[in-house]
């Protein structure tokens, strides 16, 4: 048996927890206050310094694109259109023991420029120029 044939043993056990998240996800028919709820209740399982990052993302992105709904997504913060299409999510760097955490965004958001541009940020840490960065994204993912 080869070396690739021994480690691929499928999903990981963290894989298999976030596809099962998204399969309860999608059978809840929750209010917007419910969803944003279960938003609250993943932010405050988090560990620190994600937490508070994920606090401030979610407040940032609240004041910066009301149209958005909070929703959790694979068992992560995420905010949604008024279709139900994920445009920005955050996942926390314990969620699949990366060493950073990540702000993405999905193909809803509005933030092409050219024939290339990023929709997922690395972050470590909310400084008032991290929030303000955020911002200006968030602005631009829902024009």
């Amino acid at each position: 048996m080869s070396q690739t044939a021994k480690k691929d043993k499928g999903f990981s056990a963290a894989e298999r927890a976030a596809m099962k998240e998204r399969a309860k996800e999608m059978k809840a028919q929750a209010s917007k206050a419910e969803a944003e709820s279960a938003v609250l209740e993943k932010i405050a399982e988090m560990p620190e310094p994600d937490r508070a990052m994920a606090t401030r993302l979610h407040e940032i992105i609240k004041a910066n694109a009301p149209s958005l709904s909070p929703k959790t997504w694979y068992g992560m913060p995420a905010y949604a259109n008024a279709e139900g299409k994920i445009v920005c999510f955050f996942q926390s760097a314990q969620k699949f023991g990366t060493r950073y955490a990540t702000l993405g965004f999905n193909d809803t958001a509005n933030l092409d420029h050219g024939a290339l541009w990023p929709v997922a940020y690395a972050l470590k840490e909310m400084t008032a120029a991290e929030e303000a960065r955020i911002s200006e994204l968030v602005k631009q993912a829902v024009s």
